[in-house]
C-alpha cells in the first residue's frame, strides 16, 4: 500500500505541474457580484462567463489544447440549468473527433474559510482517465493550491479520492497529499469541503447533501508548519478533464452536476 501511495503521489504531483496558469485576477471581496442570466442547456453556452451559486465564473474555451492534460476545452460542456445547477461534461465532438473537457474559474478571490461543494454524480465510479477537480489555485503550478480531486490517474487500481496541498511560494517545494478509495452506497449525492486557516487545512467528505458533519465518511487534517499552507486569496476552479489527454477508456461521455458552491469566511 505504501508503494501505491508513493506512485499516486507522484501522479498527483505530475498532474498539478501540468495545470494551465490562469489569468491574473485582481483581488476582490467575497461579496457576490451582480448576477447575469443563467445559461441553460440548448442555448448558446460559449459565452466567456456564467453566473452560478452567487458568483461569476470564467469559462475555459481556448483554441487548441491547454493543460491540464493537455486537453481540448469547450464552453458547450459547461452550463447552468433552470434549477441553478452547474453541469460539467467531457464529450467527444463529432465535428472534429476531439474529446473536449470543461473548466470554470471564479472571478472572485477567496482566502481563509470553508469551501464546500454539493455534487450529484457517480464520482466514485469515474473512468480511470477522468478527473474531477475542486480547488483554489494561484496560477503558479505546484504552488499555493489546495485540491479535492476524484481521479485514479490512469490506473484503475489506485484510490479514487485525493486531497492535496501545494506549498506557498518561498517554502520548500514539498506538497502534502492523502488518497483513499471510496464508494457512494446511498446514491449519487455527496458533499465535499475543506476549511483553510493560517495553520491548518481540514478536508471532509460526506454522504448526501450536508452542511454539518452528518454522514462524514472521510476527513484529513494537514497542519502548519509541517505542511506549508498558502496565505493568498485565490480563485476557485472546477474542472472535469482527461488525465494526460487520454480519452475515457470506456469511450463514454461523462457528466457531473454540482448543485452548489459555498464559501464561508473564517
Amino acid at each position: 500500500m505504501k508503494k501505491i501511495y508513493c506512485i499516486v503521489f507522484a501522479a498527483l504531483f505530475a498532474a498539478a505541474c501540468t495545470k494551465e496558469k490562469t489569468a491574473t485576477i485582481a483581488p476582490q471581496s467575497a461579496k457576490a457580484p451582480e448576477s447575469t442570466a443563467s445559461v441553460t442547456q440548448g442555448s448558446q453556452r460559449d459565452q466567456a462567463t456564467i453566473s452560478w451559486s452567487g458568483y461569476t465564473w470564467n469559462v475555459k474555451a481556448p483554441t487548441g489544447t491547454q493543460g491540464p492534460g493537455p486537453n481540448y476545452w469547450s464552453g458547450n460542456n459547461v452550463w447552468v440549468d433552470a434549477n441553478g445547477w452547474l453541469h460539467l461534461r467531457v464529450s467527444k465532438n463529432p465535428s472534429n473527433n476531439h474529446w473536449e473537457c470543461a473548466e470554470i474559474s471564479s472571478t472572485t478571490n477567496f482566502g481563509y474559510g470553508t469551501y464546500q461543494w454539493q455534487i450529484d454524480g457517480p464520482i466514485a465510479n469515474l473512468d480511470k482517465n477522468i478527473v474531477l477537480g475542486l480547488f483554489d489555485y494561484s496560477g503558479i503550478d505546484g504552488r499555493d493550491e489546495i485540491d479535492i480531486e476524484f481521479a485514479r490517474w490512469g490506473n484503475s487500481a489506485w484510490p479514487n479520492l485525493n486531497y492535496t496541498i501545494f506549498p506557498k511560494v518561498g517554502d520548500a517545494p514539498a506538497p502534502a497529499s492523502y488518497s483513499q478509495e471510496f464508494s457512494l452506497p446511498g446514491g449519487t449525492y455527496s458533499t465535499h469541503r475543506f476549511k483553510r486557516t493560517a495553520t491548518s487545512v481540514v478536508f471532509k467528505s460526506l454522504y448526501g447533501f450536508q452542511n454539518g458533519d452528518t454522514n462524514l465518511f472521510l476527513t484529513k487534517t494537514f497542519n502548519s508548519p509541517g505542511t506549508s499552507i498558502s496565505n493568498k486569496s485565490m480563485p476557485v476552479l472546477l474542472n472535469l478533464w482527461c488525465y494526460n489527454g487520454l480519452a475515457p477508456s470506456n469511450g463514454q461521455s461523462v457528466e457531473v452536476v454540482i448543485h452548489s458552491f459555498t464559501f464561508t469566511a473564517n
